[in-house]
């Protein structure tokens, strides 16, 4: 079993790239004391927590325990070292496709995983990990995502306006906190530019990495970065003319200099 588990889950748009791509790059380097699943390994789990945050269904929830079960099923013994999962995702889907409006469901995920990790592994303690951010800087940033990977025809002001709640992401942690009895850790993305890591440190900072490893890692550059102005207006005109999917993929990834799949 695990030393100890840290579930890294969110948010969206607070750094969360960055963390895994430290995670990523230094993997081979933290494999003596840590042992990291990123979305790539939890392709169903995070499927299934982004399905539950849509529907809020008994039967969602259900898949998600099953899934994390079978996450935690697979792992290969560890008794010397901290599991951290990362994926932002494990909180849902980011607020602003269709209907989802905020974080509500985020909550009751950690309060799932909390109970099956437990379960699981009774001896284990089990600590939650989320990154906060400005509730401006967040909101551009989860529009510009949005105009970017999705069809979203809002402009910021519209979006702002239909989608206020969901930035208050203290409020989110501080109900994980309430209904979770288990430690939940946050820190503001604001205060991560000067560490050696950056976002990523706060999150290492509960794995209890000996001295010796922390210091040789690799620091990554930021990840994922918000586009220019003149790009986002140009995404969000192609989201409003286009109405079939393909085909607005393909414009916007001519317009991105990408492939067919952006």
């Amino acid at each position: 079993m695990p030393r100890k588990i840290v579930v890294h889950a969110g948010f969206h748009k607070t750094g969360t790239s960055t963390v895994q791509a430290v995670l990523r790059a230094n993997r081979k380097a933290l494999m003596p004391a840590l042992a990291i699943r990123l979305k790539g390994q939890m392709q169903e789990l995070v499927s299934a927590t982004r399905g539950y945050s849509t529907y809020v269904t008994s039967d969602a929830l259900e898949k998600v325990s099953r899934r994390f079960d079978t996450l935690l099923n697979d792992l290969p013994g560890m008794p010397r070292r901290t599991l951290v999962l990362s994926a932002e995702e494990l909180s849902g889907h980011m607020p602003g496709r269709g209907p989802l409006a905020d974080y509500s469901a985020t909550p009751v995920l950690m309060y799932e995983f909390w109970q099956r990790a437990q379960a699981r592994f009774p001896e284990t303690p089990v600590v939650f990990c989320f990154a906060t951010r400005a509730t401006d800087a967040w909101e551009r940033s989860a529009w510009a995502e949005h105009v970017k990977s999705s069809g979203m025809r809002l402009d910021f002001a519209e979006y702002s306006a239909r989608y206020s709640s969901a930035a208050d992401l203290a409020a989110v942690v501080s109900e994980v906190r309430r209904r979770v009895p288990a430690p939940v850790h946050s820190y503001a993305l604001e205060d991560c530019a000067e560490l050696p890591l950056g976002p990523a440190g706060p999150v290492l900072d509960l794995c209890d990495i000996p001295d010796e490893i922390r210091s040789a890692l690799i620091p990554q550059p930021p990840q994922n970065t918000r586009l220019g102005e003149d790009t986002l207006a140009a995404l969000l005109e192609i989201n409003r003319t286009h109405t079939d999917t393909d085909a607005r993929n393909a414009a916007k990834a001519q317009l991105l200099g990408k492939g067919p799949d952006i």
